[in-house]
């Protein structure tokens, strides 16, 4: 496992997967690598130009990759209904991979706090509504990516930004909730649900929220940091595609880097908050999460 790289990731060929927030970073490398080895893969973009990009990028490095754009934003639950209804085909593979970070404050089409809704609700949302085509696959595996950062989170679910907003404590939440969530997806399904870190790498993402903002000097500071600390995008998506194709891997667990502080390197087994394991607060954030997004996960219950 220490010496694992994409080489590792087995033939995919009959497999379908899709990855959220494929048009750049961690989501193109994944979907990238995915396709490289066979598998079909759905693009959830929310940005037709950037995803057709993303497209013809995949497909100049594989020229036979069967590769489809599909239009989601997350941050949108009748955008996630019309993708999962016009993706109704057995799932071997979903990669919950798009996200948000340290915002300032916006709110989701359907009024959630966006980092929370974005990166956890409207994941949830697809995971549930992806369901049926999920269980028609054995061996079907979720992997959704957190942070390395989730071990500042606060379990409190409940506080949708009302008693205050502060943007990088509200990240960590989010971050916190996708890894409680895996570990009640878990307990739940028939198949394995996997959660995955990056480590400190180096995308986009560190920009976007301070551009946002107002604070482009901070952007440009913040991308410098990355471009030198961080280890590339690719070697990020390291661990999602461990999680979504090794056999060895288990479902409840944690991936990501090996290195230092889990920072880089490759992927492997890793520890995270303790309290994300705990049945009850799974519970209760699924219960919430329901409550939300309108979604129930029934087929489970069947």
């Amino acid at each position: 496992m220490s010496r694992w790289t994409t080489d590792d990731i087995p033939d995919l060929a009959g497999k379908r997967a899709i990855v959220t927030g494929a048009n750049s970073g961690l989501g193109l490398r994944t979907a990238l690598e995915l396709a490289r080895h066979g598998a079909t893969v759905v693009l959830g973009c929310r940005s037709a130009e950037r995803g057709e990009r993303a497209v013809a990028a995949i497909r100049a490095a594989v020229p036979d990759a069967d590769v489809v754009l599909g239009s989601l934003d997350l941050a949108d639950l009748a955008s996630v209904r019309a993708f999962a209804e016009s993706h109704p085909e057995p799932l071997d593979v979903l990669v919950n991979n798009a996200g948000v970070m340290a915002l300032p404050h916006r709110l989701t089409a359907d009024g959630f706090e966006m980092q929370f809704g974005t990166n956890h609700l409207g994941h949830f949302a697809l995971t549930g509504l992806l369901l049926p085509a999920l269980l028609e696959r054995p061996g079907a595996r979720v992997v959704t990516v957190t942070s390395l950062l989730h071990w500042l989170g606060r379990a409190d679910f409940d506080d949708d930004g009302e008693r205050g907003y502060h943007r990088w404590p509200v990240y960590f939440r989010s971050k916190l909730a996708n890894l409680v969530f895996t570990k009640e997806l878990d307990r739940r399904a028939p198949f394995a649900a996997v959660a995955s870190h990056p480590g400190y790498a180096s995308t986009n993402l560190q920009r976007v929220g301070p551009l946002m903002g107002g604070h482009r000097a901070q952007a440009v500071l913040f991308g410098l940091v990355s471009d030198l600390l961080g280890q590339s995008d690719a070697a990020g998506a390291w661990p999602s595609l461990y999680a979504a194709t090794a056999p060895e891997v288990e479902g409840g667990q944690c991936y990501g880097p090996r290195g230092p502080g889990q920072s880089r390197g490759a992927p492997h087994r890793v520890p995270a908050l303790p309290r994300a394991a705990d049945p009850r607060l799974g519970r209760r954030l699924w219960e919430l999460s329901e409550e939300r997004t309108g979604v129930s996960y029934d087929a489970l219950r069947t």
